[in-house]
């Protein structure tokens, strides 16, 4: 399993409005086996959990790597975190996270947390990032060669870049 897709997935919990089972259904539309266990109570743990999230994510922003350790290390006691080694067909054995058998949110918290602690140990705590948009405060993890992630999305990084040009544009006159 790439560690490094559920600390990207736990970065789009963080982004998502989660305010009732619909909300869930739809941030987990392309993993639809999940989808058929969700249940009303998974909302409630996971708003709690995006915003232990985003203290993370915040940390880092901060440049607090203490605290980035410190929070993850925290979330590593609090949730659960049972790997297990699975196929999908045909593809090889490989190791997911979580208890299947317990509640999505339980599974989401697992994947979240180890994601992150996975990508802090192999990349580094400045890999999170608050996005730099000024109307916008998503969370990322920069995967780039050259750790230079700015913002969460192309759109965003587009918007800074066109404001800005217009700014030069508007000084220069």
């Amino acid at each position: 399993m790439d560690f490094v897709r559920y600390a990207e997935r736990a970065a789009a919990l963080v982004n998502v409005p989660l305010d009732d089972l619909d909300d869930l259904n739809q941030f987990l539309q392309n993993r639809a086996w999940m989808t058929q266990h969700t249940v009303s109570k998974d909302v409630p743990p996971l708003r709690r959990l995006q915003r232990d999230l985003r203290e993370v994510f915040e940390s880092c922003q901060a440049a607090d790597e203490q605290a980035v350790v410190d929070r993850v290390n925290g979330l590593l006691r609090k949730h659960r975190i049972t790997p297990y080694l699975h196929r999908h067909d045909p593809d090889p054995w490989h190791l997911h996270v979580g208890d299947r058998g317990t509640s999505i949110a339980e599974d989401l918290s697992s994947e979240a947390v180890f994601g992150l602690a996975i990508v802090l140990a192999d990349l580094g705590a400045d890999r999170f990032g608050v996005c730099c948009g000024s109307n916008c405060a998503n969370v990322f993890v920069d995967t780039s060669p050259n750790r230079s992630r700015r913002y969460c999305s192309d759109r965003c990084s587009s918007r800074a870049n066109v404001a800005a040009y217009r700014a030069r544009r508007k000084a220069a006159l």
